[in-house]
């Protein structure tokens, strides 16, 4: 099936969000790799780590394979994603929906470029380290560019919302009535994506000065997501209560799912860049406190947001219906992020405590929940790609 174009006039910048679905999608299904292959030497599953095991012939080999191509699709279809809507976006500026667009609350829609763009660094990265043979041997030179492309996207984030902020600061104009969802939380998401990507390099690289800049930026952009989610909270709780929330956008209360993902890895992440260059060693009792509260936190959002959800028949209308909304595409993150979240959980704060053993009845009797929610979430994605974007 084709793409649509020529949007014009019915695009919106939150069709990024496909793509960012896709390239999310990719990066959970490489946690497999990532967390159930022994990789002692290097912090991530490597070419290395992961080729032998393809060699070997057996069930594991075919389920390894399997694993790799399902990497493949998913970022196929992310970049695929990316260069439609770039495309799209580029005619959609033309337009006077387009300029109104820049004069409303939806400006803040823009974001989910940057957030996009932040996540396409992580899809190149985990691809380079699953399928580029050496690479890992040369990968302290490619920190610091890495680090430039994060921060790129991280000043491109900065441009637009700080464009968007110092227009209603100096004009007015913010429409509260409009801001009963989670929606201005879009903002905060995509500095979370830039903070978790500078975290990496800030971790895994053992030059202490390459190290320090990544780590420094991470909790820049982190200190930055903190102080806008708890604007955006306050925003939106207070149009809540007064107007009741906005049922096309009520999918956005999850979105404090994918936000608490990003921001807790690159907790995790910093604590590690301060063990490898700073001598500061992480408990594993922390990590599992730590990495606990993160997943009760996404529990308790998950639920809420599902009730709220359920009670306004937004997956009837929105999902299984014939009515159309770009907003929905929105509920494929905070899936891939719910189980992405949830192997940082099972691995560092379960596996590492003792609590449990790899592959023991225990171990995938708790993998379980985060692999059913990891599966709804391709086939939420596959049908909302259907539905919105793929001509029929």
């Amino acid at each position: 099936m084709g793409l649509k174009s020529n949007l014009k006039e019915e695009y919106s910048p939150l069709y990024f969000l496909a793509s960012l679905g896709a390239g999310g999608l990719s990066v959970a299904i490489y946690m497999y790799l990532m967390f159930m292959i022994e990789h002692p030497k290097v912090p991530l599953a490597t070419f290395e780590y992961i080729f032998p095991l393809i060699k070997a012939g057996n069930f594991i080999s075919l389920l390894v394979v399997l694993n790799i191509l399902l990497v493949l699709i998913f970022s196929y279809l992310h970049f695929r994603l990316l260069f439609w809507n770039i495309k799209e976006y580029k005619l959609f500026k033309k337009t006077e929906k387009y300029k109104k667009l820049k004069t409303t609350n939806d400006e803040v829609t823009l974001m989910a470029i940057p957030l996009t763009l932040a996540m396409t660094i992580n899809v190149c990265f985990v691809l380079g380290a699953a399928l580029v043979p050496g690479l890992w041997g040369v990968v302290e030179y490619m920190f610091p560019f890495a680090i430039a492309a994060f921060l790129a996207v991280g000043i491109y984030g900065l441009k637009i919302y700080g464009d968007f902020i110092t227009r209603l600061v100096v004009s007015g104009g913010f429409d509260f009535e409009k801001n009963s969802n989670f929606s201005q939380m879009l903002a905060t998401f995509a500095f979370s994506m830039v903070s978790v990507g500078l975290a990496a390099p800030g971790a895994m690289s053992h030059y202490v000065g390459v190290s320090a800049i990544g780590l420094f930026f991470s909790i820049f952009f982190m200190i930055l997501s903190i102080v806008l989610v708890l604007k955006s909270m306050f925003l939106a709780f207070k149009s809540m209560y007064r107007y009741g929330i906005s049922p096309e956008s009520a999918g956005s209360l999850w979105m404090l799912i994918p936000i608490s993902t990003l921001l807790g890895i690159a907790l995790i992440r910093i604590s590690f860049g301060l063990v490898h260059n700073f001598d500061q060693e992480p408990s594993p009792s922390f990590l599992f406190m730590f990495s606990s509260a993160i997943v009760s936190f996404q529990i308790i959002i998950g639920l809420f947001g599902y009730k709220v959800m359920k009670t306004l028949g937004y997956f009837r209308d929105y999902l299984h219906s014939d009515i159309k909304s770009t907003a929905a595409l929105g509920l494929v993150c905070p899936g891939v992020a719910f189980f992405v979240f949830g192997m940082f959980f099972i691995f560092f704060g379960l596996l590492k405590n003792g609590i449990v053993e790899m592959f023991s009845i225990e171990y995938f009797i708790v993998l379980l929940p985060f692999v059913f929610i990891q599966i709804k979430t391709i086939q939420i994605f596959f049908k909302l790609l259907k539905k919105l974007i793929y001509v029929r």
